[in-house]
């Protein structure tokens, strides 16, 4: 299940190394209390939670406006768990950049000293990447992305993707709890500020374009061929995101030869098939619409302004348990942990700035902590 996303202005910088590490030393405190008080289950769905998510960035001491807490807040976790991932029965892989390259190579060693075969945690990484790339094309590229997973096989996924042109960020929360498919509305709740056209694959509105998507691509057709050839010179639909001078028919058929050769049992099948990407995929949208009559959605899923908890820019107060809860958790966390008494003030003092920020149900419950 795809449980949030949330939209932050772009930042450049990083942490620098004396913060990191005093992050680093939070996130780990904050992981081994959870761990022990819930289990490492409830880690993944705490992170899963963009509304946790959030105050835990701050409280480890970014800035929790900027897109900088998304991929900081992560690696402070990762690295922070480092070497206790056993004990703690969670694990952590991936990153920004390069670092997110590697994800499927350090599933694999992970699962290997474990005894488990990755290839499900490699497939899940693979295919939430793939669906928020390309399936849900949105405006913005992934250049982040962070997998955390259990012993018995849950994981989680935090990964943002930045658009240059608006210069903001999107972060998008996944969890293997309830999953029932990767590309039918995958979330529970989606968080930002910003909402845009869209190509919107997982939409329940596109079922009808991802059959006629998938059905193009399983056999040669004389029209489906001709259509494609015809593409660049097409007067577009006017709902349609497509510009014809990203039309390569040439591309496409290449796509089309391996498919035809190992043809998808079904979209999410397609998904994973080398060299489509959005253009391709894009093209393939319209084909479908232009010989079936099957258009795909183009509703932006992002519903939820994150900073406020408000829809549509309507602010409305936080749920009373769902606050409280997660202030409890970090105040627990941080008077329990191993810190020096001035780290651990200045996380209280960031988490009671947050708590105030977002707007408690009780603005003097958490004063003294």
């Amino acid at each position: 299940m795809r449980t949030g996303i949330a939209h932050l202005p772009l930042h450049g910088g990083k942490a620098p190394r004396w913060l990191f590490e005093r992050m680093t030393r939070l996130a780990r405190a904050i992981a081994c209390h959870v761990v022990d008080e819930y289990g490492p289950h409830e880690m993944l769905l705490r992170l899963a939670d963009p509304f946790w998510f959030q105050a835990f960035g701050c409280v480890l001491g970014f800035d929790w406006h900027s897109s900088g807490v998304t991929t900081t807040a992560c690696g402070a976790l990762k690295e922070g768990i480092r070497g206790l991932e056993h004990d703690l029965g969670l694990y952590a892989a991936g990153g920004k950049g390069a670092a997110s390259r590697k994800t499927p190579a350090q599933i694999v060693e992970a699962c290997e000293t474990l005894g488990h075969d990755p290839e499900p945690l490699v497939q899940a990484s693979r295919l939430s990447a793939k669906v928020d790339n390309t399936a849900l094309q949105d405006g913005y590229q992934l250049y982040h992305h962070s997998f955390f997973f259990t012993r018995d096989g849950h994981w989680s996924v935090v990964q943002q993707g930045m658009n240059d042109d608006n210069g903001m960020a999107r972060r998008y929360h996944w969890v293997s709890d309830a999953l029932e498919s990767f590309v039918v509305e995958p979330h529970a709740a989606i968080c930002c500020d910003r909402r845009s056209a869209t190509l919107n694959l997982i939409d329940r509105q596109s079922d009808g374009a991802r059959e006629a998507i998938t059905a193009i691509t399983r056999e040669p057709d004389r029209e489906v061929a001709k259509t494609i050839a015809a593409l660049p010179t097409l007067n577009m639909p006017r709902h349609h995101l497509l510009d014809a001078a990203d039309i390569r028919p040439s591309q496409l058929q290449k796509v089309l030869v391996q498919t035809w050769a190992n043809p998808p049992e079904d979209f999410q099948t397609l998904l994973a098939t080398p060299g489509l990407g959005p253009k391709s995929l894009r093209a393939l949208a319209l084909v479908a619409e232009l010989i079936y009559g099957r258009p795909a959605a183009t509703r932006d899923p992002a519903a939820y302004a994150f900073a406020h908890g408000g829809k549509d820019g309507t602010p409305y107060p936080v749920h009373r348990e769902r606050y409280d809860r997660t202030i409890d958790t970090f105040e627990t966390a941080l008077h329990r942990a191993r810190l020096g008494e001035r780290d651990r003030l200045e996380a209280l003092r960031r988490l009671g700035q947050w708590a105030t920020t977002v707007g408690s149900p009780d603005p003097h419950k958490h004063e003294q902590a």
